[in-house]
């Protein structure tokens, strides 16, 4: 084509525009003579241009004899039919091979309104079906996955989010859009962005990953666990991979974890109180058996353990884990020995008086370092959650066993309590047969 002139440069810029084209294209007259061919097409079929414009139909060289007459009907129709027609056909190669062709076709009008030729876009059906596969998979990954789905941008901030996603945020779909990570989750929102920083520059991980985070929700913060896979998305239109974000597929396993920590931790205290039980044999002072089964139920449960002994109506100082943590006292108290000043309402004395655990924890922010919070109740300073069981022996209350964690840790919760009973059962025997020593 001459480039000199307006219509030279518009055909240039057509000539273009086809074989840039990622489709096979091809155009046919309102006889069925071929005017167009694009690179996409030759590509398929083989056929150059020069080869294929000029033709009639395909009758003779890029459909078979039985077939070309179908084809060129059916391609020619679409001048008569509104609207595009989707056809499959068998077409042949320059080499004699046969191709199964996917075509939409559709009629071009002339300057009067007349029918005027056809254009013809066609790709091979496996490519076509494998597009309309990814298509498919997309939609059903957005509306229909029983895990959450969210394409995050190169900002690290939702781009597309699925349903079962938005329900795992307590939130709409599209309110996610754009928002910062860190305005979706209170705790784990540095190990997801980092997660995703790593893809974004290293690749994927091999293996999916679990993440505990805490998500902001209407009712409230809500603890989960996820188990995490991610994907590194690039462009498949650039040259060289351009990065578009990471996709990032997650499912709430928040249930199984946590019935497998509650066996582990079941387990591990069972153990504890066994290995206890063995040492506090060995010792012949009572005394000692209760130092004893205080250390090992320390271990991976809390920071301090206190063991006030009933006097009367008071409570006395007699034990405290680890040594040093607060001034040590004989056991059982000696005659004379100085109460605690427990105030009115003190958890130790509510469990007392419900024969009962009593579980306590500072307000937040109260747990400074002076230890206000804690010096208010006679406890060691820094101390944040508090646990009060009553000792019980041969139907008395021998006093109280108090359990203390820092800030930290989370609160005790039931089956903290339940464990604490356990311990006060055994460091109450013993606390019993002192007494009796004593006697």
């Amino acid at each position: 084509m001459s480039a000199s002139g307006r219509g030279g440069t518009t055909d240039d810029l057509l000539a273009a525009l086809l074989d840039g084209m990622d489709a096979a294209l091809c155009a046919f007259d309102a006889d069925g003579v071929v005017t167009h061919w694009n690179r996409e097409a030759e590509r398929i079929l083989g056929w150059s241009a020069a080869e294929a414009v000029g033709r009639r139909g395909f009758a003779g060289w890029a459909a078979r004899a039985a077939d070309a007459a179908d084809v060129e009907r059916r391609l020619m129709s679409a001048q008569e039919t509104p609207g595009r027609q989707v056809h499959e056909f068998a077409l042949l190669t320059k080499d004699g091979g046969r191709v199964l062709v996917r075509t939409q076709s559709a009629g071009v009008p002339g300057a009067d309104g007349k029918p005027a030729g056809v254009y013809c876009a066609f790709s091979e059906v496996h490519a076509q079906v494998d597009l309309e596969r990814s298509i498919a998979l997309s939609e059903a990954l957005m509306d229909d996955a029983s895990w959450g789905v969210v394409l995050v941008d190169v900002d690290l901030r939702p781009a597309v989010v699925n349903a079962h996603a938005a329900r795992a945020f307590a939130a709409g779909r599209t309110a996610l859009l754009g928002r910062p990570l860190g305005e979706l989750l209170v705790q784990g929102v540095e190990e997801l962005e980092a997660a995703m920083r790593h893809v974004l520059a290293e690749g994927p991980p091999p293996g999916p990953v679990e993440l505990w985070v805490s998500v902001r929700t209407p009712e409230g913060v809500r603890r989960r666990c996820w188990r995490c896979g991610f994907l590194r998305l690039a462009s498949p239109l650039a040259a060289e991979p351009v990065p578009l974000g990471v996709g990032w597929l997650f499912q709430d396993i928040t249930e199984a974890r946590q019935v497998e920590q509650d066996a582990a931790q079941l387990r591990f205290r069972s153990n504890q109180l066994h290995r206890a039980g063995r040492a506090a044999a060995d010792c012949e002072d009572p005394a000692e058996a209760v130092a004893v089964r205080l250390e090992f139920a320390l271990a991976g449960f809390a920071d301090h353990a206190l063991v006030d002994v009933a006097v009367g109506d008071r409570l006395v100082r007699s034990a405290v884990a680890p040594p040093g943590s607060a001034a040590p006292a004989p056991l059982p108290p000696a005659p004379g020995a100085i109460p605690v000043r427990y105030g009115q309402g003190h958890p130790a004395l509510q469990a007392l008086d419900r024969a009962g655990p009593v579980r306590v924890s500072a307000p937040r922010g109260a747990a400074d370092p002076a230890g206000g919070w804690a010096a208010a109740r006679y406890w060691p300073e820094g101390v944040a959650h508090g646990l009060c069981t009553v000792l019980r022996s041969r139907g008395r209350s021998l006093g109280v066993l108090t359990f203390l964690r820092g800030p930290s840790r989370p609160a005790f919760d039931r089956a903290d309590a339940a464990y604490a009973e356990e311990v006060a059962a055994r460091v109450a025997a013993d606390l019993d047969l002192c007494a009796y020593r004593g006697a």
